[in-house]
């Protein structure tokens, strides 16, 4: 069996599910010492699914006693063994609303003009622009200038840190250099790097760098108020789009969950243009949508390769890369498979040049 769970601002709705078949739903107060958080969103619900008896939702000391009430009869939390236990908790959120941190934003390339400049959004954010770099071809443009990373480093007071560098779709060697660099000037930084995202528009990426590290802070706080309120349980949360993450996963890249309830309300069977319910039916369809889906991760980066052999050892790599990942995310490693892969040859630049898209699938213990 596999719980879903739709947070919300006053209660959160639980919907059991066996075989993809939901057997119960109920609501328990809000989860403690979770952030305020984004309603659900507006689309209608799924269809009705069976309510547990009054009992069930009413409020205990302890959230873990009100679901091991709730539960039916000879299933437990972190029961082992036997086609009763809970196998997983899958968790949809959206995180629009969410509290964002000040970000350290570290840009590794050419000077430019402010309006071109690293856009930190939040108040009291700080960025900076420092020689280094390379080509789409892996050429280096210039030496890094360390002793720029660390004198900001030490200086903007800040631990999360967004690092860019200039061609890392290609070779990301800066970008890891600078991550050790501002290690250790601050112990404990969180630092995202753009090329784990792969756009290969410097300013895309480093926007989804910079929004990924502003949200951390709260990513975190939310995994450990959820690993607490369901111990014993791995915990999920629902991707954009579609597919789950691990909660190790999402405290390091939130921003993939950044629509995650949005998504899972459509999987749950909420479809356009049927008019909207109460707001428990509608967390009821969000949490059991989350239950539908699978691990997943993706690996997107720019290749170069002379001939078909070379490409073939990168694409090998490439899948090598989102195998590793979609375990991290997850996936039982027995269970990791490469979904999807995608190859584009670049235009309008040297030849040998290619978009590599790799997902990778798994399933859930």
């Amino acid at each position: 069996m596999i719980l879903g769970v739709a947070p919300g601002r006053l209660a959160t709705t639980v919907v059991a599910v066996r075989d993809g078949v939901p057997t119960s739903s109920w609501s328990v107060p809000a989860v403690p010492a979770m952030p305020a958080l984004p309603a659900v969103p507006a689309v209608p619900p799924a269809p009705a699914l069976p309510a547990m008896p009054a009992a069930a939702g009413t409020a205990l000391p302890r959230a873990q006693d009100t679901l091991e009430c709730a539960l039916p009869d000879g299933l437990g939390l972190g029961a082992a063994g036997g086609p009763g236990e809970i196998r997983a908790a899958c968790v949809a959120m959206d995180l629009d609303s969410l509290p964002t941190a000040p970000v350290a934003a570290i840009r590794v390339g050419a000077p430019c003009p402010p309006v071109l400049a690293p856009h930190v959004a939040h108040p009291r954010g700080a960025a900076v622009i420092v020689r280094g770099g390379h080509s789409l071809t892996g050429r280096p443009l210039a030496a890094l200038d360390a002793d720029a990373v660390r004198t900001f480093a030490a200086a903007c007071g800040l631990v999360d840190f967004a690092v860019t560098a200039t061609g890392s779709p290609v070779l990301a060697d800066h970008e890891l250099a600078v991550a050790d660099l501002v290690a250790a000037e601050v112990p404990g930084a969180r630092i995202t790097l753009s090329y784990e995202f792969g756009r290969p528009g410097l300013r895309e990426r480093e926007g989804e760098a910079i929004l990924n590290a502003s949200l951390r802070p709260e990513a975190e706080r939310v995994a450990d108020a959820l690993a607490a309120w369901l111990p014993c349980i791995p915990v999920y949360f629902a991707r954009t789009g579609e597919g789950l993450v691990s909660a190790h996963y999402f405290r390091r890249y939130p921003l993939v969950c950044a629509a995650g309830a949005t998504a899972a309300a459509v999987r749950g069977g909420a479809g356009p243009g049927t008019p909207h319910q109460d707001a428990d039916r509608l967390r009821a369809a969000v949490a059991f949508g989350a239950t539908l889906a699978d691990p997943m991760a993706g690996v997107e980066r720019i290749v170069q390769a002379r001939g078909r052999a070379e490409l073939d050892r990168e694409l090998g790599d490439a899948r090598d890369e989102a195998l590793t990942r979609v375990v991290s995310a997850g996936a039982v490693p027995g269970s990791a498979r490469v979904g999807e892969m995608t190859v584009n040859p670049l235009s309008y630049l040297p030849d040998g040049l290619y978009r590599v898209r790799v997902t990778a699938t798994g399933t859930t213990p």
